[in-house]
Formats: C-alpha cells, structure tokens, sequence
C-alpha cells in the first residue's frame, strides 16, 4: 500500500504507522462495508455502546462495519481462539461492555484487538460464519455514551474562528496575545454530555440588554460549534506531565462534537472566569470512537504561519510538527422543522478541514493539559474548540456565519437563521479521504433544539 511520506516508523510521538490493517484494497464479508462512501469500513472499526431497545441489559460494546454493529459479547470467544494473552486480556473488557476499562489498556491492546478485527472481517476469513452471528444492524440499536466521561475540557484551537469571533467584539485587537503561546482551554461540564440524537433543550440564563437590568429568560441567540473530541486512553499520574512525544499514547481516538453555545448568557457572564450556564447545559458527541491508528493514513503536518513564535520545548516535538495534524473533511448540516415537514432535504451550511482550522495538535492539547501536573484519566474528553476555515462560508458557527446575527444565513426553502429556532436539528459530518488510502468517515453528531 502507499504510504503517507508525513509519517515515518522514526517520527518520535507518532505511535502507529499504516500497516496491512489501513490496506486500501481489502474487502470485507459485509457487504456494506465496501461501498466507496461508506464511513465505517473495514479499514475503520470503531467503537460504541448500544442497548438494543426492549430488551433490556446493560450497555454493550460494538463494532461499526458498514450498516451493522459486530456485538462484541458476543464476538469475543471467537476473536480470541488461538490468540495470545495480549488479546486475550485486551478483549476481556470489550466482552463485558467496558469500553472505557478497553481504552485504559494502551496501544498494545488497541492494535491487538484491531489486528483481529481486521482479520476477522475480511472476506475470505475462516470466522466468518462465527461472527456473522454476532452482527446487528446499526438501525436496530440505541447507542449510549461510549464510556463514563469523568471530565471534560473545551480548548479553543481553531485559530480562523478565534479571530473571526474577536475581530466582531474587538476589531482593532482580534486575537488575545496569549493565542499563540500557550492552548487556551476550560473545564466543562461532563454530566451534561449527551449522545447524538439526544433533544437540547434551549437553555435559560440571565440576559441582558444594553442599558437595561438582566433578567432570566431563554437564550435568544443558541448557536452550535463545530469541534472534535478526543477521548483519553491510559492516564497519567497526579504531579507528572505528560511529554509531548508521549502523549498520543494517552489519546484512544476521536468523534465528532457539538458544544453548544447560548451567544446571549455568555455575553454577560463569562468575564472574569469564563463561559459557564452558557455551555454547560448539553455537549453532544457521536457515538463511534473512530481510533487515533485508524487515522493513521490521513496524518499531516503541523503548519504555522511565517513569523509566528515556535512552540515552548514542552510543547514541540519532531514527530508532532511532521505528523501530529489530521486531514479530516468536516461539514454543518441544518434540518428545520418547516423543512422536516416539507419532506425537503438538510442543507448544508459550512465545510472546513481540521488540519487547515486548528493551531494546535492533539498532543500539544495533552502535553500543556498536564504539564502543571493535572492527571488525566481513562475516558477523559478533550474538545479541540470551533474549527472554521480561513475563509467566511468555512465557519464552525452561526455567529461567524451570521457575523453576529447582523447578516441572517439562508437555510433553504426561504428561510434564515441569525440563531438556532426551535425544532431545528444541527448534524455534523466529517470523514477522511486520500489517494493511496481507505475513506473513513466519523458518523453522525445530531441533535433537535427543543422549547425551554
């Protein structure tokens, strides 16, 4: 297979390389795992928790392969028979629905378990007839968070959106003079983190306009934003950092994330500590965590402008500026209810790439996390921040595309949005494609406004 000349087996902090896992010619035995389009094929293989409805049970680990869902309780026997005890200990977890004791495992297990997978997909595979009996077709589930998230914290890496955003409240000085040093992050709420298709209900806060007394109203002005979320795999110890050419190895894999924003609320109540009822009443994150190795193939470089102060030595590593980037095609799609009942389509309202959004890497995100000695733990969520393009119709949010609600947005059939109406539902889409390499994509991140 062709490999991306990004990375390299030496590039110190990159822990995996394209191997016979990301072969672009491999098919698998489901069928709809091979279509061109498909976000999960066999080159895929991420991870979820399900519940199948009316029967009951608790949560169970899956696999996404095309349109079905392999039923790890039930795959497990049969993925390691003759196996050794790395893949054995590794599937351990999986067969009892632990996703998050899984993700504390480390790179060894997760490449193991893979390497399985893989093999027991593909077509031609002796397994075959034993996993078949362990599919499910993903419509016949309800997909849950894919591990208990003991926190969250929201960085602000997307570098078009920071200035875009503070060129409308402060034209003449757009970017803090912080951005460029040091990943500007808060901690988020964890227990209000929902799975795709989960109703939001439009939040209530205190407002306030000018020259009048705040008063406790819903939010008028709900905005989405556009964002990844990494989930941690091993922790780390409290009082020891994290190095940066390490720290991928801290990161299990990645989703799609929808942080929703009350514009209003945060307008008043954000300085001096930050945003607070203003984020934390919903986050909604897809339900497969699609794996930092299954993204092996579509690695990019880190790109700074010229001119521009390097990183701090704890923060910059050769591995990370060669490699430590992704390219994945990101897009904002809007459903309103007029349209839902219309029978018309969802319109899509930006596209962006996370490598062209985002100033700072995954690892550097880890690295500076930790490096006052804050202890990360297994199933953490890291967000990456709004990631908009260079370029206006690029932005992750109504506010730059509505520039404040000063230019309403046409969603189709008519209609504009400066802001979020109820009954309106945000999808997110992102997916990798490259010559030389299997697309993938990360599935769906959805949620429907509903009424304070």
């Amino acid at each position: 297979m062709t490999r991306n000349p990004a990375i390299t087996s030496g590039a110190p902090g990159v822990p995996c390389v394209p191997d016979d896992t990301h072969d672009p010619h491999a098919q698998s035995w489901v069928d709809s795992a091979n279509r061109a389009d498909a976000d999960f094929p066999l080159q895929n293989l991420p991870f979820g928790r399900f519940t199948q409805p009316g029967l009951g049970g608790e949560p169970r680990v899956g696999v996404a392969i095309g349109d079905e869902v392999l039923d790890m309780s039930r795959a497990v026997p049969v993925l390691g028979d003759g196996g050794g005890d790395v893949l054995r200990a590794a599937l351990r977890p999986l067969g009892a629905g632990d996703l998050g004791g899984f993700m504390a495992l480390g790179h060894d297990a997760w490449h193991a378990v893979r390497a399985a997978l893989s093999q027991g997909l593909r077509a031609g595979s002796a397994r075959q007839p034993a996993l078949a009996a362990c599919l499910l077709g993903q419509r016949e589930l309800r997909m849950v968070l894919p591990c208990q998230i003991g926190d969250y914290t929201d960085f602000y890496t997307g570098i078009h959106h920071a200035t875009s955003v503070g060129r409308l409240f402060r034209p003449d000085n757009p970017l803090m003079p912080n951005y460029k040093w040091v990943p500007i992050g808060y901690h988020g709420r964890a227990s209000s983190i929902v799975t795709s298709g989960a109703p939001v209900r439009r939040p209530r806060g205190q407002l306030r306009a000018p020259d009048q007394d705040p008063r406790l109203a819903p939010s008028q002005r709900l905005d989405y934003e556009l964002e990844i979320g990494a989930y941690v795999g091993p922790g780390n110890a409290l009082g020891e950092p994290v190095d940066i050419a390490r720290a991928e190895q801290h990161l299990f894999g990645v989703c799609l994330l929808n942080d929703w924003s009350a514009r209003d609320v945060q307008a008043w109540e954000y300085q001096p500590l930050g945003p607070f009822l203003s984020k934390n009443f919903a986050t909604t994150v897809s339900p497969w965590v699609v794996t930092l190795e299954a993204l092996a193939p579509f690695r990019a470089p880190l790109v700074r402008p010229a001119g521009d102060p390097a990183p701090l030595p704890y923060l910059h590593s050769a591995g990370n500026a060669a490699a430590g980037a992704f390219d994945l095609q990101l897009e904002v799609w809007l459903h309103t209810a007029r349209a839902r009942d219309s029978g018309e389509p969802a319109q899509c309202l930006s596209r962006s790439n996370w490598a062209q959004a985002a100033y700072w890497t995954l690892a550097q995100l880890v690295a500076h996390h930790t490096v006052g000695g804050c202890n990360l733990q297994p199933g953490d969520l890291l967000g990456t921040g709004t990631l908009s393009g260079p370029l206006p119709e690029q932005a992750g949010s109504l506010l730059e595309l509505g520039q404040a609600g000063r230019q309403p947005v046409a969603v189709g059939g008519g209609e504009q949005r400066s802001f979020l109406l109820d009954g309106d539902t945000v999808i997110l889409r992102a997916w990798a494609e490259r010559e030389g390499a299997r697309r993938i994509g990360l599935g769906e991140c959805r949620g429907t406004v509903v009424a304070a």
